[in-house]
């Protein structure tokens, strides 16, 4: 059962939502018009401008250095100066406002899934619009690489309403994933390690419904780039209600398998190991280092993004709080260094 878990089981109720309809780039101007009322201007008014905390923003440009603090990212810690002084210092950098944003966008079919009116893949389209929308507006350049059964499409890191545009209809028009191999992770982050020789912003927008072996990568590319986990998630992934007999199929490979949900220990069973891939999923993304936003079928794009910008400010003011009033690196140590 476990494994079939791993392989994202999907009762196949959830088949009869109709599939997402192709549209032309007309569509994609319905659609990111909708979103810029209903989504876009909520954000406008709550946020009241202050973008800043979506996309931090630090480039590479070295600017100081000072004191290690509790609070201090330690990937910004440099060891020549610690060793000769004998205590920790960190680098400080200049912020780059134009730093490229890249959404590196799991489209295999686990994502195409949803219990409910909406699927994880129309959760990722909205959301990868919305903020594409907002940086693009505040003269950010934003880019993307498609993955299905493999990396299919790279857009390049553009600006402007109209390849916001253009991405939202890739997203749309793309074909189908064939074949029954199982979702690959790492292929897609290996691909963007190789490709992304600048630093940038990175949204990993996934279920993280894949085979193993993506942790380590992941660690990695958030060592040179600001990198964020983007997770896509339906309640009924989490726990399975009395449904009476259902048959369930593997999205990805087309397995399937009759299973009674009206069987209390089937459920507690289904319950637990659900609950067992929440936390090494969470403990996952806690060891690479990377800030997690979660977007449910059944939640609110705006209240998540709220939750989100909130977390990173509380984590921007203690950090800030901590290294005031430090003492920096002097003159002539800096020359040393």
């Amino acid at each position: 059962m476990k494994n079939w878990f791993r392989k994202s089981v999907q009762p196949e109720t959830a088949e009869a939502t109709p599939p997402a309809t192709i549209q032309p780039l007309a569509g994609a101007e319905h659609v990111l018009r909708r979103l810029e009322w209903t989504v876009l201007r909520r954000l406008d008014g709550l946020l009241q401008g202050d973008y800043r905390t979506l996309m931090r923003g630090t480039g590479m440009d070295l600017a100081d250095l000072r004191e290690y603090q509790h609070h201090d990212d330690v990937r910004h810690i440099d060891w020549n100066v610690t060793a000769r002084l004998q205590l920790p210092h960190v680098r400080v950098f200049t912020e780059d406002r134009e730093m490229a944003s890249w959404f590196l966008l799991d489209l295999s079919p686990s994502v195409d899934f949803g219990s409910g009116n909406q699927r994880k893949s129309q959760v990722s389209a909205e959301f990868v619009t919305v903020l594409s929308r907002v940086l693009t507006r505040h003269g950010n350049r934003v880019g993307a690489m498609l993955y299905g059964s493999g990396v299919e499409t790279v857009l390049p890191a553009r600006g402007g309403r109209p390849h916001v545009l253009h991405m939202l209809h890739a997203m749309q028009t793309r074909p189908e994933a064939t074949g029954s191999a199982t979702t690959r992770l790492d292929d897609l982050l290996r691909s963007a390690a190789r490709m992304l020789r600048r630093r940038s912003t990175v949204f990993v927008v996934s279920d993280f419904i894949s085979e193993p072996g993506w942790e380590k990568t992941l660690g990695q590319l958030a060592q040179r780039h600001e990198v964020v986990a983007v997770r896509l998630l339906d309640p009924l992934e989490l726990e399975l209600p009395d449904l009476g007999l259902i048959p369930i199929r593997d999205a990805e490979t087309g397995e399937q398998l009759l299973v009674d949900t009206h069987d209390a220990g089937f459920r507690k069973r289904f319950t637990r190991i659900a609950a067992q891939r929440e936390a090494e999923l969470r403990q996952a993304l806690m060891r690479a280092g990377v800030d997690t936003l979660e977007l449910s079928t059944d939640g609110d794009l705006v209240d998540a993004i709220m939750r989100f910008t909130d977390l990173r400010k509380r984590r921007g003011q203690s950090s800030g709080a901590a290294g005031k009033g430090q003492r920096k690196l002097p003159n002539h140590l800096k020359a040393a260094a």
